[in-house]
């Protein structure tokens, strides 16, 4: 059993919280492109409320521990590990309740590099306490506009969870995947799963746009996120997001190796 105290102080040796290595500037940024409702921040997500930049700062100040101090422009940002630990603890006993009733779940992540590992342990011990790891849409095609233009990606699933990949990439099948916002793969692979007659989620579990655009459209979702993608945080605070765990992202995988065995062990789903 993995204590508070001893996730408390790996969050912070592994650069998860504390400060960490998301620039403050990269979070401002995002901020001030949420208030403009850019598409590449916004991650799926339509809010209801107005959210200007000032709102957005003192969100996240609320939800992550950043500084709220709007004169603050320049250097390493910082979160609350607190708050993660708080979180974590909302997530883990989502997790828990979802298995008690073998809810159906779908897994995806638009940071396989980092986070894959995480997700798959998560998906191994949902199906080993009978939830149903949903896979649907598999091999669909994608269509996302990046900053190179619009890229046609593969929807696949790697131990249970969902991420997309480059066709015709030299090793397609063995890389991780691509990283990526969008919010098109899970509309993908919940429209693949109407089509085919398969069960929907009740819940879903993930970052991104796999989160916001999964809980725009009704479902609840929940996930990690970073002090540059306030869309979870705002979809949290308005009632779309069930639980937004706030991190570095972007850190080693196997950084995250503490949070697997934290989370399942309070959610009663370590074997």
């Amino acid at each position: 059993m993995l204590s508070t105290g001893a996730l408390r102080a790996h969050l912070l040796a592994a650069g998860l919280a504390g400060t960490v290595a998301t620039p403050r500037e990269a979070s401002l940024r995002s901020y001030r492109l949420f208030a403009a409702r850019d598409p590449r921040v916004m991650l799926g997500l339509d809010p209801d409320w107005g959210w200007g930049e000032a709102e957005l700062l003192r969100l996240m100040a609320d939800r992550c521990g950043v500084s709220g101090d709007p004169a603050h422009r320049s250097g390493p940002d910082v979160i609350d590990p607190e708050r993660t630990l708080s979180a974590l603890d909302a997530f883990a006993a989502r997790l828990g309740e979802a298995a008690a009733i073998r809810a159906p779940v779908l897994l995806g992540t638009g940071h396989p590099h980092r986070l894959l590992g995480f997700y798959a342990a998560l998906a191994d011990a949902l199906s080993a306490a009978g939830c149903p790891v949903l896979t649907p849409a598999q091999g669909r095609c994608v269509d996302i506009t990046t900053r190179f233009g619009l890229r046609t990606y593969i929807l696949d699933y790697v131990r249970g969870v969902a991420l997309v990949r480059e066709p015709r990439l030299p090793g397609a099948g063995r890389e991780p995947g691509a990283h990526s916002h969008s919010p098109l793969p899970v509309r993908a692979a919940l429209e693949g799963a109407v089509r085919e007659g398969r069960p929907l989620p009740a819940l879903v579990i993930g970052d991104h746009g796999w989160v916001c655009g999964a809980g725009q459209l009704g479902f609840e979702a929940m996930g990690l996120a970073d002090t540059d993608d306030p869309a979870l945080f705002v979809g949290e605070a308005e009632g779309q997001v069930s639980v937004a765990v706030p991190l570095d992202d972007a850190v080693r995988a196997d950084y995250y190796r503490p949070l697997t065995r934290y989370v399942l062990n309070r959610a009663s789903l370590s074997r």
